[in-house]
């Protein structure tokens, strides 16, 4: 879907209830603390995007404009995505392309392997666009990038970031639990009252009931869970999500800011300060949180492996 169809589906479906209400016609700045370092050395940076290119693997740090690529690549470190780079959902705040999907590359598992083997990568992370077209959900290639990776290297630690599998949660949890990751991820995005605005085909509830099923049959697997910030939530929300988070078995929570990936966006409502996100920071731990991963850069998967062993 182009851009431009995008968009009319965003100014449709903008926020304005309560005490929100987006523009488009004004933009903040950006603060201080909002400033991305890039490298002195881009070579590493390239001969990724080279192994990616020739293994034909995408990255949702390109496909969804991360601000850390720089640094992740240039750290060796990087997200695959599976099963394609079109989304069969719109999300206004996500920079992943919409629009019809081919059938998933039977290859993938194999090349992802191989790339994970040639950069010698200790910690993968794996994700998907979503994929309601598959009566699977995509679960399967999934678990099959899992086995060949676990048959380079058991020592590898896996983390998968999966989206909802709408109308196939049971059969995807039995097919992962045969294949189970390190980390089992699934991201709840914002508070429940912005969901018909940033995740209009999502399911507040539906998600965490995942997040909660997969720790019930899997409960050796870390499950872990992400929030955008300075969409229109207010810190009362956040705090009440982290509670709901913890009595759904979530252990490992990751805050950062949201960043409007393009005008055709959602825009940021606020940028929250540093000081709000080391307050979240603390009160994640006092509620229990064995990781908290709280910054304005922070992602799901960034440095994933040091979130690990925060």
């Amino acid at each position: 879907m182009k851009h431009n169809l995008k968009f009319k589906y965003i100014k449709k479906n903008l926020i304005s209830d309560n005490n929100i209400n987006y523009s488009y016609k004004k933009s903040l700045s950006k603060p201080s603390w909002i400033k991305v370092k890039l490298p002195s050395d881009f070579s590493t940076i390239h001969k990724i995007e080279k192994y990616m290119k020739e293994y034909n693997i995408n990255s949702v740090c390109k496909e969804a404009l991360c601000p850390n690529i720089a640094e992740c690549f240039n750290n060796g470190t990087a997200t695959f995505m599976i099963l394609g780079k079109l989304c069969t959902r719109i999300c206004t705040f996500c920079a992943v392309k919409h629009g019809k999907p081919l059938l998933p590359n039977h290859k993938e598992p194999d090349n992802i392997a191989n790339i994970v083997n040639i950069m010698n990568l200790k910690y993968v992370v794996i994700t998907s666009v979503t994929r309601d077209d598959l009566k699977d959900g995509g679960v399967n290639q999934f678990t099959k990038c899992i086995k060949k990776i676990r048959n380079l290297e058991k020592s590898i630690k896996i983390e998968i970031l999966v989206p909802d599998f709408r109308g196939c949660v049971n059969y995807a949890i039995e097919a992962i639990r045969q294949e189970p990751p390190d980390v089992f991820n699934h991201n709840l995005e914002n508070v429940p009252r912005l969901y018909k605005q940033i995740r209009p085909h999502a399911n507040y509830k539906n998600s965490l009931n995942l997040l909660k099923k997969f720790k019930k049959f899997n409960p050796n697997v870390i499950t872990k869970s992400g929030l955008m910030l300075g969409l229109g939530e207010t810190l009362d929300e956040i705090i009440n999500v982290m509670y709901d988070l913890r009595s759904h078995g979530v252990s490992m929570i990751t805050l950062g800011q949201y960043l409007q990936p393009s005008k055709f966006h959602l825009p940021v409502y606020r940028y929250l300060l540093p000081e709000e996100f080391n307050l979240l920071y603390n009160k994640a731990k006092s509620l229990g949180f064995i990781h908290a991963f709280c910054g304005p850069f922070v992602r799901s998967s960034y440095n994933a492996d040091l979130q690990h062993k925060n």
